[in-house]
């Protein structure tokens, strides 16, 4: 399981542009966005790094989670 925070999320809009971009790495990914703690929960073999580089391209950078 993967934990990444996305500060700049604020909206379901930015909720729909940030599992689209997980799911563009990986579409077999289960994806749990929270959108009050600004954490999302990906299920997935790939790499971290292919998320996050995803999802700054999308316009929403996230840094791995901590705890």
């Amino acid at each position: 399981m993967i934990e990444l925070t996305v500060k700049d999320m604020t909206c379901n809009h930015c909720v729909g542009v940030v599992t689209k971009a997980v799911k563009s790495v990986d579409p077999n990914a289960t994806v749990n966005v929270d959108l009050p703690s600004k954490r999302v929960q990906v299920d997935s073999a790939s790499a971290v790094g292919a998320f996050t580089k995803a999802l700054e391209e999308a316009g929403y950078p996230a840094s791995a989670a901590t705890a």
